[in-house]
């Protein structure tokens, strides 16, 4: 893990007491059903090297805040990117507009948790900006010289820390700091005039110690290489209707367009869902399983809270 700072608090930070943005909050929710103020920083930076030299290296620093306001089905949202008691004050204002006089009774909060499913790293600070630089240097040197029939390597660096502060309408401030790095690897052959390419890559919820060692990047590149051989022999493949089978990680994504937004809970519960009244009742081909984790430890996908504060969990145990 990266040596760190604890990052200071938002709030405090940008000169607002806990206890005033609490104030305001409670102004704004007042006979509401639900509502936060969320506040976010982030820095991210990234890194290409491609035909053999730098071709960028980028940075970018934000921060800001939304305040919800839930008043049976109408939601109203006020966002700025300065962080002050006056926008707070301001932003509260214009979401409770939302009420219009509605009277409503405040939703229970999410519970609480201590599980934390990664750390506080922070993978602008480590290694240096010179470090990074060499290292994609070094890998495409090392592309290079595994096979001659390697005409291109492209190899980039990307790394995120972004820190979150959820006030809760019950007065509790949830904070989380996710850290999230990448290395990516894509290699180009040519044999007979005909190109392919293989790319491969890693990250997480970490600093990138767990993805820079040289057998973690070597193995991003063997992998890389290997794609691209086999393209480079590869057929045609025929056309027409087959069966495809989906392994689990990013094929997720696919599922989640075709099927996803369907499960979600809005649409179900306005009934404009085509699983809509089907809870309980099979909608898919028997032996299909379908899993969301988002609480698996340091991975992409996980967070320790989702953006309302609520601890998230594996979902989806039984047959669909």
């Amino acid at each position: 893990m990266n040596a760190h700072t604890p990052a200071p608090s938002i709030l405090d930070s940008c000169g607002v007491a806990p206890e005033r943005a609490r104030e305001i909050l409670g102004e704004a929710l007042a006979s509401a059903d639900d509502g936060e103020i969320f506040a976010e920083r982030s820095e991210s930076e990234s890194f290409l090297f491609d035909d053999g030299r730098l071709k960028s290296a980028a940075y970018d620093s934000t921060e800001g805040f939304g305040l919800r306001v839930v008043a049976g089905e109408t939601a109203g949202y006020a966002h700025s990117s300065e962080i002050s008691e006056a926008a707070l004050r301001r932003a509260g204002q214009s979401a409770a507009l939302a009420k219009r006089g509605y009277q409503g009774v405040a939703a229970e909060g999410p519970r609480s948790t201590n599980s934390r499913l990664y750390g506080e790293d922070d993978p602008l600070a480590s290694p240096d900006f010179a470090a990074k630089v060499a290292l994609l240097q070094e890998i495409d040197a090392w592309a290079r010289a595994r096979d001659p029939r390697v005409v291109q390597v492209m190899a980039s660096l990307s790394g995120e820390r972004r820190i979150v502060e959820i006030l809760r309408a019950d007065g509790r401030l949830i904070r989380d700091v996710r850290p999230l790095s990448r290395i990516n690897i894509q290699v180009t052959v040519e044999k007979d005039g005909r190109r392919e390419v293989g790319f491969s890559g890693a990250g997480g919820r970490a600093g990138f110690e767990g993805w820079i060692s040289p057998d973690a990047w070597h193995e991003q590149g063997e992998e890389a290489l290997r794609q691209a051989l086999v393209n480079l022999e590869a057929v045609a493949c025929p056309a027409g209707e087959m069966d495809v089978v989906l392994g689990p990680g990013w094929n997720g994504v696919l599922l989640h367009e075709a099927v996803g937004h369907g499960l979600e809970g809005d649409f179900n519960r306005k009934g404009t869902s085509a699983f809509s009244g089907k809870i309980g009742q099979r909608v898919a081909a028997p032996g299909v399983t379908v899993f969301d984790d988002g609480a698996l430890a340091g991975r992409r996908g996980s967070l320790t809270v989702d953006d309302e504060g609520t601890p998230t969990e594996q979902i989806g145990r039984a047959h669909v």
